[in-house]
């Protein structure tokens, strides 16, 4: 089962890939959100935002740049939260910054498995690589597989024909032809 936030660009590939070779995509979200994939959207209550709560303090310090105390932002933050909980393994399209973050908030998801400690790969967009996170730093692989039952795919609006490419040769290498 593939979780993320159905919004547009790399996060509606993840689940139009997903639907190609039979895995089930479940979009989190919350009322007032209105993600691009509304097919198995779940909106998560106040409670349950509420457990995925942190400190915009805390955040700011993780990703190296500043975050406000927004609304709309820190209910992204905690579906974020609630994503990268409810899976095993973690892939990403974005870009790798210099302090080995990753750009947008697509990199709270990214720092997220860091912490959780979960199989993380990112598509650097801009290197046209996978990158895996191990011993503290980056890493590139030639390919990558997922793995686990659950898994996570996150990634940037800005969806370019390699990121695109380079989510379908994951589920391809992962699950064999459609």
């Amino acid at each position: 089962m593939l979780y993320n936030s159905g919004l547009s660009g790399a996060e509606s590939a993840f689940c139009d890939a997903a639907e190609k070779w039979n895995v089930g995509c479940t979009v989190l979200s919350f009322a007032g959100l209105t993600p691009a994939r509304q097919h198995n959207r779940i909106d998560l209550t106040a409670e349950e935002l509420q457990r995925g709560d942190i400190s915009m303090d805390l955040v700011s310090k993780m990703m190296h740049r500043t975050y406000y105390e927004a609304e709309k932002i820190r209910k992204v933050l905690q579906v974020i939260f609630h994503i990268v909980n409810r899976g095993h393994q973690v892939f990403a399209v974005g870009t790798i910054l210099e302090d080995k973050t990753v750009k947008g908030g697509t990199g709270w998801a990214v720092e997220l498995a860091k912490f959780f400690n979960r199989p993380l790969a990112v598509y650097d967009q801009v290197r046209k690589g996978w990158f895996v996170w191990r011993e503290n730093d980056w890493h590139k692989e030639t390919s990558v597989r997922i793995s686990y039952d659950t898994f996570v795919g996150s990634g940037t609006r800005y969806l370019n024909d390699d990121g695109l490419e380079a989510i379908n040769a994951l589920f391809q290498d992962s699950f064999g032809s459609v």
